[in-house]
């Protein structure tokens, strides 16, 4: 499909975020000629590999995971993955200047006009969610100042998103996987939707489900926590994947209470 001259950018922590989280955006776009890029914080050595004993060395494991991202990405359609080379579960210790000129840097050159990141909750209280939607934010104000190196010119961009899951998406995902939490500093954190009127932006992905379950079935290192998508009816992946719920944190183009059912609204208008 010919290009828009639109660019959509994910800023993630770990390898599958791509999929699980935004895969029905990504294929959307990239379906109607939007350029789209994941920048990923780290390759996710710490997490799971398979039902291997013993289990392989940090390093093996983000080898494997950031080939799974790159095969689920070329599914996906995306036009370019990119890594920030922090280590996964440490994502929150990182200099906090470093990460965002590096998020920075990829803005003002990719210069897109959306970005889509973490909510403010992590999900579910994931510390290197948390500190993603943190860095990606301080990234984007970085990128709208110059530096003052003639080829990083300055790059505003025109709208970011959270990922911000309503009861209904909620409710599909821990059907489809498990009760999902995470224990930090002895406090466990379970998510909590966010509320239906919160919800600025619902996007239809129901065509591209079967691009989003192809997707995330390239993440094989982590299939023991996906074993029960495999049976799932149609149905059940449709709406477990055909529908992505966002928070809009600001736009430069458009506004109001009205739900946006694109990502792209108020752009595309002044094309």
């Amino acid at each position: 499909m010919p290009k828009s001259g639109r660019r959509l950018l994910c800023v993630l922590a770990h390898p599958d975020d791509e999929s699980l989280g935004t895969g029905g955006t990504l294929a959307r776009y990239a379906a109607e000629g939007v350029e789209t890029f994941v920048v990923t914080a780290t390759r996710g050595e710490r997490g799971r590999f398979g039902d291997v004993e013993p289990r392989p060395a940090p390093e093996v494991v983000g080898q494997a995971r950031e080939a799974e991202l790159r095969a689920a990405a070329r599914v996906l359609g995306v036009k370019e993955v990119s890594f920030l080379d922090y280590l996964d579960a440490e994502l929150d210790q990182a200099p906090p200047q470093e990460v965002t000129d590096k998020i920075a840097s990829h803005i003002r050159r990719i210069r897109p006009q959306v970005v889509i990141t973490f909510g403010h909750d992590g999900g579910y209280g994931h510390p290197d969610h948390i500190a993603i939607s943190q860095f990606a934010l301080a990234a984007i104000v970085r990128a709208a100042v110059g530096e003052s190196r003639p080829d990083s010119r300055p790059h505003a961009v025109s709208k970011f998103y959270h990922m911000a899951w309503d009861e209904t998406n909620w409710s599909a995902y821990q059907s489809a996987f498990k009760s999902l939490c995470s224990k930090v500093d002895g406090v466990e954190r379970r998510p909590a939707p966010w509320p239906d009127w919160s919800i600025t932006s619902v996007v239809d992905a129901s065509a591209h489900w079967e691009t989003v379950w192809r997707a995330v079935q390239c993440h094989k290192t982590q299939i023991s926590v996906y074993a029960k998508l495999g049976d799932l009816t149609p149905n059940q992946h449709q709406a477990l994947w055909g529908r992505q719920t966002y928070y809009r944190v600001f736009s430069t183009v458009n506004g109001g209470r009205a739900r946006e059912t694109d990502l792209f609204e108020g752009l595309r208008e002044s094309e």
